[in-house]
Formats: structure tokens, sequence, C-alpha cells
């Protein structure tokens, strides 16, 4: 069955009905103790049958939830899904959300910086720190980071984005010493945000643009990875100071769920001492 990647909104019972296939098939059988040969196995990873086992539910419970029947499961039977299917943290609330089991922002999503994070991204420079909305738009950056990355005011507003600046921005594509790690990590992030926002039609303008204009993105969303990037790190060919190593956090502030905050510093002494030249100019 196809993944959605147009400007409608997320059928969800299609999205969960391909999440549960694609996460039963990549299972083992011999990680739970089962002969792989039982019987001759015509698809990879675990039966329906063996899943609804391992979650104690019906295994025509199992065959609706894949064929999309209109099921909304329960929390329990979510639970017992996500402990048979053995998801990740991220993967277990993407199945939530795409269940309709997490609570929502009624407000919808975040466009403007809150006027006290922006506060504290300026208070942070030189250390470069941006603010961002679940698309990646970008609400509030410092001097330090327009200084590693872009001066992001000399964009209109609609090309603020984080995700949009990595994939097609002519200066910025290619700063990425793997981009193909950062495509896979940013679809990771926008699917998960997809999920949690189903009704955002200007994110899944912006996926259905990614879909069309960026090589590779079709087949990175086919793969149905999810994952909230908190933190990692990234190789970039600066411009003025050549090659640089940051580690990067995102931070959740309690108060604006659907901001966050990300913080880069240097990854060894060669960037600290980049930084220094980026800060001085």
């Amino acid at each position: 069955m196809t993944t959605r990647t147009n400007a409608d909104t997320v059928d969800t019972t299609q999205e969960l009905a391909a999440f549960l296939r694609a996460r039963r098939e990549r299972l083992d059988p011999g990680d739970f103790g089962l002969p792989s040969r039982r019987r001759a196995r015509r698809t990879p990873g675990l039966r329906r049958e063996e899943v609804a086992e391992l979650a104690g539910i019906s295994v025509d419970y199992v065959v609706r939830l894949e064929q999309a029947r209109g099921l909304r499961p329960s929390a329990e039977v979510l639970e017992a899904l996500a402990h048979a299917l053995r998801l990740g943290a991220d993967e277990r609330v993407y199945l939530f959300d795409l269940a309709r089991q997490r609570a929502r922002d009624i407000d919808g999503p975040a466009t403007t910086a809150a006027p006290p994070l922006a506060r504290l991204v300026a208070d942070l420079s030189p250390m470069p720190a941006m603010l961002m909305n679940h698309r990646a738009d970008i609400l509030a950056w410092n001097d330090g980071m327009a200084r590693l990355l872009l001066d992001f005011g000399t964009l209109p507003p609609e090309r603020r984005n984080a995700m949009w600046l990595c994939l097609m921005h002519p200066q910025t594509r290619d700063l990425y010493v793997d981009r193909d790690r950062v495509l896979r990590e940013g679809v990771a992030h926008l699917r998960a945000a997809w999920a949690a926002h189903p009704d955002d039609r200007v994110l899944a303008g912006l996926i259905a643009r990614f879909t069309t204009h960026v090589d590779g993105f079709a087949h990175r969303w086919a793969e149905q990875d999810v994952k909230g990037n908190g933190r990692g790190s990234k190789e970039i060919r600066h411009p003025d100071v050549g090659p640089i190593a940051v580690h990067y956090e995102m931070l959740t502030p309690t108060q604006d769920p659907d901001q966050r905050l990300m913080i880069c510093r240097p990854a060894d002494e060669p960037t600290e001492a980049a930084f220094d030249r980026l800060a001085a100019r």
C-alpha cells in the first residue's frame, strides 16, 4: 500500500496499517525463539498470528488493523503491540500519535517565537542557537547561528525552514559532509512530526515538495523510520573556516512544547578555535 505524501492531511488509519506491517516484517523470528522454518514463510518477519500471540490480542484484530478497517485501538492495545513489536521510544510515540491516543495542541502549530525563548536564544550567543517549531520552521536565531549556517534574516519567512535549507538551498545543502545521514535523520523527524500533527497542511505540503524535488527523499520516506532528533553531531564544510564538527542538543520547553531550542557547540579543539574565529568576524 502506497504511503501518501501529497498535500492532503494524514490518513492515519492507512498509516497505522502500513507502520504495523513494516515493523512486523522487520522482526527476526529467531529473536523470539520461533523456528524460522516451522512452515515456509512467504514474507519476512513475524506472522500476524505470532504478533497477536505476543500482544495477547486476537489474530482477527491484528488483521483488521493491518488492513486499515477503521479500528481505533485503545492505549492498552497499543502498549501491547509496542511491546510485541519491540518498538523504540520514538516509534512508540509515533504509534500512539497515529492512533490518536496522545493529547494535542489545540492552539495549532507555533509560527512565532515565544518572547522569553527568543530572548534566551539571543542570550546564548556567541554559542549558536535557534528556535524551531515541529515543521523545522526557524522562529528565532542568534548571531552565532547566523555565522555558523546562514543569516536567516536574508531569506523570506517561508524559506526559513531548516529542512528546506538543508535539502534545497544552494548555499547550505552541500554544507554537510554526511548529507545522506542528515537526510535520513531529517526524514525520520518529519515523519514523527507528521503523525503528531496530522491536520497540518503546511507540513504536508512541505513533505510533498521534498518528495517531488529532492533526490532520495521519497525512498527514505517509504522506509517508515521515525526519530526525534534530540541530540547528535554533524560535520560541516564551512566556507570561511573550513571543516568543523559540532554537537547539537535539541530542548523542548515545557511551557511551549511545540517549540524546540537547538544549541550547537564545538565537538573538538579545532572546531572550538574555528568558533572563536567566527565570533571575531
